[in-house]
């Protein structure tokens, strides 16, 4: 049975103009009309504003989200199981800041001082100025490196831990893929893969199933990023490599 805006809007916790607004875009158009005009959204409908939803709770911009929902390969499954991951990766992070507030309590209620390495070890600790020499020679006169200058120069600490929580989670998750023995063209893997274009697209620059690929060539082809991959799990570069590939071949990139 077909549902009005105002039922939809009541069954998913959104406003009506939330729903208008997502039709504006193009974002999520009901399918069907009744015979005064209103908009009538179907169980199709209803599935696709679940998806807006969930990417929408991740951080994703809404014009990303029509981007990926309008993409004619989309895959449901490779979507949930994306978003799965990175739910799971958000719980982790939250998790290890909650077990931080609750040694910060007890050391409050004891008197006592936290150990200064404790007191800031759920907040990560990468150096975003580590390697901007180098890229900025290697790719400074590109688009994608402007655009991702732009982001990052509005990156403050917490947006970097946030950053290395999901690359970690993300290439762990693909390190047990590959202990697991599971090939690079399996769904799951092909999944974590889109994930990690998707991590890259939302923090950095938009990225293409072409610009993967050549990520992925990168990897295996400049030592130092095989080094760090491989130091991970031995052989993860070039399980990228493949997986990135076969994710770029199911999009219909070929070369």
């Amino acid at each position: 049975m077909a549902l009005t805006v105002s039922q939809v809007a009541r069954l998913a916790k959104v406003s009506v103009r939330a729903l208008h607004h997502y039709d504006d875009l193009g974002l999520l158009s009901p399918s069907g009309r009744s015979e005064a005009g209103y908009r009538l959204y179907t169980q199709v409908d209803l599935r696709r504003l679940q998806q807006v939803l969930f990417f929408r709770e991740l951080g994703f911009p809404l014009e990303e989200i029509r981007r990926i929902l309008g993409d004619p390969h989309f895959d449901l499954r490779a979507a949930l199981l994306m978003q799965r991951q990175l739910l799971s990766e958000r719980a982790s992070r939250l998790d290890a800041l909650r077990r931080t507030v609750d040694q910060a309590l007890e050391a409050l209620e004891q008197g006592k001082h936290m150990d200064n390495e404790k007191m800031f070890e759920a907040f990560g600790d990468f150096d975003p100025s580590k390697y901007e020499a180098e890229v900025k020679e290697r790719w400074g006169d590109t688009e994608a490196y402007r655009e991702s200058s732009r982001r990052t120069s509005r990156y403050k600490k917490e947006d970097w831990s946030a950053i290395k929580a999901e690359q970690d989670g993300l290439l762990g998750s693909l390190a047990r893929q590959l202990e697991a023995r599971r090939a690079a063209t399996d769904p799951e893997v092909l999944a974590l893969a889109e994930a990690y274009r998707q991590f890259i697209s939302k923090w950095f620059y938009p990225c293409s199933h072409v610009m993967q690929r050549g990520l992925g060539e990168m990897y295996v082809g400049d030592s130092r990023f095989t080094e760090n991959l491989d130091s991970v799990k031995p052989g993860l570069a070039r399980y990228l490599r493949d997986a990135f590939v076969a994710n770029a071949e199911r999009h219909g990139v070929t070369s």
